[in-house]
């Protein structure tokens, strides 16, 4: 009894569990399956790895202070962090991975990296 790949139906050979006759249809088939939520993780981590970009590029010191403005000039997606810090005074922190900015009056913003 000989078994068709789900992907272009060509026989399989050899081992008896194989389900595709190459890598090459079993990627194209993999793909295709998960197309749809394969896309929206990959865009959302495309944004992080954008924003992560751009605060480690205003942050080389590891601590400064920096404008609304110039995060939104570089493309920075306020939208996309990985997490948020609040300390004990109440004090809000917004992280992508290591690197964080704490909002600031008059439209600053406090970049910081993260010591762990």
């Amino acid at each position: 009894m000989s078994k068709a790949c789900p992907e272009c139906g060509d026989k399989i050979i050899g081992r008896i569990d194989k389900k595709f006759c190459s890598d090459g249809c079993r990627n194209a088939y993999n793909n295709r399956i998960n197309k749809d939520s394969k896309n929206l993780i990959r865009n959302t981590n495309n944004r992080l790895r954008k924003n992560y970009r751009i605060l480690e590029e205003l942050n080389p010191d590891k601590k400064t202070k920096t404008s609304r403005a110039k995060l939104v000039e570089k493309g920075f997606d306020f939208k996309y962090f990985t997490s948020i810090y609040t300390t004990k005074a109440g004090t809000v922190y917004y992280f992508v991975y290591d690197q964080g900015y704490l909002p600031l009056d008059g439209d600053f913003y406090a970049l910081v990296k993260r010591n762990d």
